[in-house]
């Protein structure tokens, strides 16, 4: 179900950018901190937040290329979002990619 107000607005795409904003908001701002007197667990937990936002866009970026938002049920064109973040927080929590460590291990030698 899709409310449209004038050809290229929804409230499906306004959410979206919504909580795209909100999520790169969120990485800027642990990005930001000072990071050099943090502990081991909030180092790996900075990790962990970069990797599971370039999985959850990753993920974004799949579904592009697959099917249409017509082949979408109504919760998941208004929440898909969502989806692919809790998605991405669960290949992360799982052992992901490896990116999460691998920068860990980086930032600790460079520390």
């Amino acid at each position: 179900m899709s409310i449209g107000i004038g050809n290229n607005y929804s409230v499906e795409s306004a959410l979206a950018q919504t909580q795209a904003k909100q999520s790169t908001t969120k990485l800027q701002e642990t990005l930001n901190q000072d990071l050099s007197k943090a502990t081991d667990d909030e180092l790996m937990s900075v990790c962990k937040d970069f990797e599971s936002y370039l999985v959850e866009q990753m993920f974004k970026e799949m579904k592009k290329s697959v099917g249409s938002e017509e082949d979408q049920g109504e919760y998941v064109s208004y929440f898909g979002d969502m989806l692919y973040e809790k998605y991405a927080d669960d290949v992360v929590e799982t052992g992901g990619m490896g990116i999460a460590q691998m920068l860990y291990e980086s930032m600790k030698r460079n520390v």
